[in-house]
């Protein structure tokens, strides 16, 4: 078989607990790009917070916001904003109920607060840079949104429609919390668009991926590897499962397709 396209999550699957990633996983991405594979970022990361790390990976083209923001070597192909009723309502539970919500917009991380520890924590984990307490505004431009301080419970009252639903963030020391995640906008959707527009037969793509998010896009290529490290509810949704992402998980998933070496 011919690969064409190989896309990438980054936390757990990319980047170690450490928030560092082997250089055998770089020279790995570095060999498919030499062989014409097109290679993606596909993260629930805000695009803004991961151009460092592409920049190191000489990778141009991405899939944000759990897929609601898709550019391909700065085309964009996916702008997906939630609804801001929607978005409004998020906030109103979350005061009610003692969570913590951070929302995404192309440019900014925007929390409810930026003082209580678990925040503080949060941000801290996923070294984020551009964070600002939100003030109300934007709300027509919200991309993805985290949820904190959730019980096991409590997702269901987020759950507002068939169209919603949380996935817990598969990220260790991080816990208690959940990425908002649309039916109709998703990594595996927006990889579709992707596919679409460089007219790839979903049998010539690759994905990898660790976490619960990561369902839909696995289930959209033709190789779907689910990480040595994902929850077990994952490995239902991959074709393949490869070791986890401390003992190189990307390198030896390309090898058993025979792309590396």
């Amino acid at each position: 078989m011919t690969y064409k396209i190989l896309f990438l999550d980054i936390d757990g699957t990319i980047l170690k607990p450490d928030h560092t990633y082997t250089e055998s996983t770089k020279n790995a991405i570095a060999k498919v790009k030499e062989q014409g594979v097109e290679v993606f970022l596909a993260t629930g990361r805000p695009l803004h917070e991961i151009d460092d790390l592409a920049k190191e990976l000489d990778i141009h083209s991405y899939i944000g916001y759990n897929g609601a923001f898709a550019v391909y070597r700065d085309k964009t192909v996916v702008n997906e904003p939630m609804d801001k009723n929607t978005v409004e309502q998020f906030l109103d539970i979350a005061k009610k109920n003692d969570h913590e919500l951070v929302l995404y917009t192309r440019d900014t991380s925007y929390y409810t607060t930026l003082t209580r520890p678990l925040v503080t924590h949060f941000i801290d984990t996923f070294q984020m840079k551009k964070s600002e307490l939100y003030n109300g505004e934007h709300k027509d431009q919200i991309l993805g949104a985290t949820l904190m301080n959730l019980s096991p419970s409590q997702p269901a009252l987020y759950e507002l429609g068939a169209n919603i639903h949380l996935s817990p963030v598969h990220v260790p020391g991080v816990e208690h919390c959940y990425d908002i995640i649309r039916k109709n906008v998703n990594k595996g959707i927006a990889v579709d668009k992707v596919l679409d527009l460089l007219d790839i037969p979903r049998e010539q793509a690759i994905a990898f991926g660790d976490g619960m998010n990561d369902k839909e896009m696995l289930q959209a290529v033709g190789e779907g590897f689910a990480m040595g490290n994902a929850p077990k509810e994952l490995f239902h949704y991959a074709k393949d499962k490869t070791t986890t992402v401390s003992d190189d998980g990307i390198v030896n998933g390309l090898k058993k397709l025979g792309l590396t070496v």
